[in-house]
């Protein structure tokens, strides 16, 4: 669980940046995938992909101060949702309202989170607050993909970095915020018709997104009774998926998509062929690794500032 708090900062006397744009060839991934933020992003995707393991959404767990504030985001978020309603225009894709959501939402998250987060982290909002803004869509395209969730994933490191979330809050910041934050993300992808970005197709997992199946293969590690195979299938995923992610996530697809499951999502169809768990799981991590770490059209997007630098990663943290 250390990944998850990798090189905290005193938020008092850090010297925050605003995080930019530093990757600009494809020739720099190498670069990108040595550095100290790519360390931190996939520490903190392996830290809560450990403290879920074997762990129910339903299950107790504690739910501390920080992390209920955190979540008054997400009830303000669907207000806004609820009161921008969509504009009545000739193409059935990309609604025109969601830039009034996403204006205000880069208007208002600074002082979103002055009142989250207290006095004591204002200093880090310049820098954490971009990427919050990044995390549910672009406003031109009206699009989502796995690069907004990488930067929600990147939102979620700072509050550990900055020690406004510690180790104790793993598995509420996956149960809880992350889980909230999945649920605003499909209510803007429904309500406002977002375009898939960059999406694959049935060669994706997801149109829109993937951390959802690492974390929540982990989940099923253990379980005797709910295998690969029987994840996919209708009497499981409906009996189940108020526990589990990843059934959570087969239900979503098949309630908005037609058709045989192994047309329309073929590579979960062929994951469900994967006899154990914990193959899935290293599996799902690899994958996340080559196709979307290791691609330069998402990857070109990503923001580095002081807390997730380019930085070469410091040799003594690697293996941690």
């Amino acid at each position: 669980m250390a990944a998850s708090n990798r090189h905290s900062v005193d938020p008092a006397t850090h010297m925050f940046l605003v995080p930019r744009k530093e990757l600009t060839q494809p020739d720099q991934i190498p670069l990108w995938e040595k550095s100290q933020a790519y360390a931190d992003v996939l520490g903190f995707i392996f830290a809560m992909n450990e403290a879920v393991r074997d762990k129910k959404l339903r299950d107790e767990y504690t739910i501390s101060g920080p992390v209920e504030k955190i979540s008054t985001l997400f009830d303000t978020f669907d207000t806004w949702i609820a009161e921008i309603a969509p504009i009545d225009q000739p193409q059935r894709f990309g609604n025109k309202a969601f830039k009034q959501f996403y204006d205000k939402l880069v208007a208002d998250s600074s002082g979103l989170l002055e009142n989250i987060l207290g006095e004591k982290y204002f200093n880090s909002i310049p820098e954490i607050s971009i990427y919050l803004n990044e995390s549910f869509g672009n406003s031109t395209r009206i699009d989502y993909g796995t690069g907004h969730e990488l930067a929600f994933i990147a939102f979620l490191c700072c509050l550990y970095k900055i020690g406004f979330l510690k180790e104790p809050d793993a598995v509420a910041t996956v149960f809880h915020v992350f889980m909230r934050y999945m649920s605003i993300c499909r209510k803007l992808q429904a309500t406002y018709m977002m375009e898939p970005a960059g999406s694959h197709g049935v060669w994706s997992l997801d149109d829109f997104h993937f951390i959802q199946f690492i974390w929540g293969s982990s989940q099923l590690m253990g379980h005797k009774r709910i295998t690969p195979a029987r994840a996919v299938q209708e009497d499981y995923y409906r009996s189940f998926d108020k526990d589990y992610m990843y059934l959570a996530a087969i239900k979503h697809i098949c309630s908005v998509k037609t058709g045989p499951f192994a047309e329309h999502s073929n590579q979960l169809w062929n994951i469900s062929g994967v006899p154990l768990w914990s193959k899935v799981n290293s599996g799902l991590i690899k994958m996340y690794k080559a196709e979307l770490l290791a691609k330069f059209p998402v990857i070109q997007h990503f923001l580095f500032g002081s807390l997730l630098t380019l930085e070469p990663e410091q040799e003594e943290q690697q293996g941690a």
